[in-house]
């Protein structure tokens, strides 16, 4: 259902917007958890060491997708908070037509240069081909996740997240599905692992292509709408190139992290896999209230609403360290049951749970900088004020890959755990300094200037 977000109480309208993300991205969580829980319990510890080996590198590329379509989808979003149909139509022509490019960029780099990337990595001999096969395929059918992203952040950009909400859990279901049968029935090893996660990409995009055609007419799209502007596909680039640098600097440096790991072994690996996965679910609620804001300040930009951007700012900061304090304490005291639940039972699991839970006793203390960052970070983006945020993710980079390199080296492998927090902290400072010098110096009328400025140039 479309929903217009420029009116009625800031907080409510997030968290309401927000739910169905969380419940989304909780099924999305499940997606990639099903394959670690799947591949960790039938396939033994070096498939889930290989499957956690490589995933930083795939990861990368998913993100760096995920930033590029959220930052086109802004532009979206703005189109709808000003009233603008035809400006939305015209957002979709361009943001599809860029996103196929760089899906099709990105399947090319990951198919050519794959390999030399896992050994920079330092993935160990004993578990490189299982890792090469994993990355292999979903690098192949990388345009199916851009796609997934592009059409959802679409249905967003209107202010309805309950549909692609229905979309992740159709997506999640089918791929716990085929990745059992690939696995279990079909004897495939970590390659039907991959193979589960592309057949439910390729039957959510379909699902979403047939909703948006049915149930969206916003978004649909003739002939006649598919005017190329170089200055309208600009706008987009302003600000879906910085987001997407800095959603690869992120993951660039999750990289540097995993490298790290990799030099203490395959027990080290996989707890650090099972404690990441446990950390990401953790953060869920955290992240659904920085997405829903994205879409939130992007409304209200479009309708030159500053107040309520400010209004929404600080209601999201005080619920996300309540509820950054209620998910800290619920890691610390069943951290270690959940990291067990990802382990075969054999002679190294005792070690295995111990290195993940050493993980997450570490990183807990330091939810509610993570919970800063979503929230300001995606206020400025929804803005499209993507400078900061880049300049943030760079500053997040030096620090990350200086503490696990440093911190590595002078007490093992539990200094690569102070890395991310450390980087929070950095990363916090940086987006919400940058957010309060936007927030004070913007003015209603100038922004209604531009956005009259930029309507008449696209006519």
């Amino acid at each position: 259902m479309i929903k217009d977000l420029t009116k009625g109480q800031p907080l409510k309208l997030i968290t309401l917007f927000a739910i169905p993300i969380l419940i989304g991205n909780l099924f999305q969580q499940l997606f990639h958890i099903s394959d670690i829980l799947i591949v960790g319990r039938l396939l033994g510890v070096e498939a889930l060491a290989a499957v956690g080996a490589s995933a930083p590198l795939t990861f990368a590329f998913l993100v760096i997708s995920l930033g590029f379509t959220s930052g086109l989808t802004i532009i979206t979003a703005q189109r709808f908070g000003a009233q603008d149909k035809q400006g939305i139509k015209s957002s979709v022509f361009h943001s599809s037509v860029a996103a196929l490019l760089l899906s099709a960029l990105i399947s090319l780099v990951l198919i050519i240069y794959l390999r030399p990337l896992l050994k920079l990595m330092n993935v160990p001999d004993e578990i490189m081909e299982q890792a090469y096969i994993f990355a292999f395929i979903l690098g192949a059918s990388m345009i199916l996740a851009v796609l997934y992203n592009l059409l959802s952040g679409f249905i967003r950009a209107l202010g309805d997240s309950k549909t692609p909400l229905y979309f992740l859990i159709f997506c999640s279901l089918i791929n716990i599905l085929l990745n059992f049968i690939f696995i279990y029935y079909c004897k495939l090893g970590v390659a039907g692992s991959a193979l589960g996660s592309c057949c439910s990409f390729f039957l959510t995009v379909a699902a979403c292509i047939w909703i948006i055609v049915k149930r969206f007419p916003l978004l649909k799209i003739t002939w006649a709408d598919c005017r190329y502007n170089h200055q309208f596909m600009i706008e987009h680039l302003r600000v879906a190139v910085p987001m997407a640098v800095q959603f690869s600097i992120l993951a660039f440096s999750m990289m540097i992290v995993q490298s790290v790991c990799n030099s203490f072994g395959t027990e080290v690996i996989a707890g650090f896999t099972a404690a990441l996965r446990i950390e990401q679910i953790s953060a869920q609620p955290l992240l659904a209230i920085g997405v829903a804001f994205a879409t939130y300040a992007a409304q209200n930009y479009g309708a030159a609403l500053v107040k309520r951007i400010r209004q929404g700012v600080a209601q999201s900061l005080i619920a996300c360290f309540i509820l950054s304090l209620i998910i800290t304490l619920s890691v610390r005291f069943y951290g270690s049951q959940m990291v067990g639940a990802f382990i075969e039972n054999n002679d190294n699991k005792e070690q295995i749970v111990s290195i993940g839970q050493q993980y997450l006793l570490i990183s807990s203390y330091f939810y509610f900088f993570l919970a800063c960052i979503f929230i300001t970070r995606n206020a400025l983006q929804g803005m499209g004020r993507a400078l900061i945020p880049l300049a943030s993710g760079v500053f997040e980079l030096v620090i990350r890959a200086f503490a696990a390199i440093f911190l590595a080296g002078a007490i093992g492998y539990t200094g690569i755990f102070w890395a991310g927090p450390i980087a929070w902290v950095g990363g916090a400072s940086v987006t919400a300094i940058g957010y309060w010098w936007i927030i004070t110096h913007l003015q209603p009328q100038d922004m209604r200037k531009i956005f009259t400025r930029k309507r008449q140039l696209r006519r």
